[in-house]
């Protein structure tokens, strides 16, 4: 049985797919709510709830007694500003994980049983259909919980309660590389790259493919930074791969 939520998210990547494909350019109305969900076949509530979602990713906009419009910005794979300038520079919480994670995914990959690499895959595969259907708050929300878990196997609750502490913060880090068009399976590639590693046994391995995922993901993001020999094989700091 399709769930309301899975109606809706289907009707948000479709209409997505549209204003990306230039059937809806930006700036442009979209139909109206009726005509809408008469063409995709939905309710007007789950398109109600479509809509809410495309807005949430900045793609169309709701003028108050003139419809919807499409963002004049739509589509252009620009993540959304930073939520938390004031407090943390987005440049800072990856240098942050970057320095953490690289070095507990070593511990991990000497303590982890094969439930724990089951556990991975499944969340990662659980990743993938939510960045499938243009999820990116729920995809977040597991990218983080796949990165505590290697850390709570790793056993070091210090720098689990730092990252925990400010879960909306790394969260937000995690949602921003998704809206990169072009890139939006790249976090599931990578994770699926250091659950190899780990599976393998191999700390030196699971540590660069790590350290490499979040360079890659601060890129996507929008943020460069010189990371080192440990950023990718022959990769000089300050130039590193997309």
């Amino acid at each position: 049985m399709v769930t309301a939520t899975a109606i809706s998210a289907n009707a948000a990547n479709l209409i997505r797919e549209w204003i990306e494909g230039g059937k809806y350019p930006a700036g442009s109305l979209l139909p109206s709510q009726r005509d809408l969900s008469e063409l995709l076949g939905i309710s007007r509530t789950s398109l109600r709830e479509a809509l809410s979602t495309l807005q949430g990713l900045g793609l169309v906009v709701s003028r108050p007694g003139k419809g919807v419009y499409v963002a004049a910005d739509a589509g252009d794979g620009t993540p959304p500003p930073w939520r938390f300038s004031k407090s943390h520079s987005l440049t800072d919480i990856y240098q942050l994980r970057f320095a953490l994670e690289g070095f507990t995914v070593g511990l991990a990959a000497a303590a982890l049983l094969p439930e724990d690499i089951d556990a991975l895959r499944e969340n990662t595969e659980a990743m993938r259909v939510c960045i499938d259907a243009s999820d990116f708050t729920q995809a977040a929300r597991l990218d983080f919980d796949f990165h505590m878990r290697i850390i709570a196997i790793a056993g070091n609750r210090a720098i689990a309660d730092i990252l925990r502490n400010s879960t909306d913060v790394m969260q937000e880090s995690q949602r921003l590389p998704f809206y990169q068009r072009g890139s939006r399976l790249a976090t599931y590639t990578e994770h699926c790259a250091i659950i190899d590693a780990l599976a393998a046994g191999d700390a030196s391995l699971a540590q660069r493919a790590m350290s490499d995922h979040i360079v890659r993901a601060a890129q996507r993001a929008g943020v460069h930074f010189p990371a080192g020999s440990r950023a990718g094989d022959g990769v000089a700091p300050g130039h590193l791969p997309g």
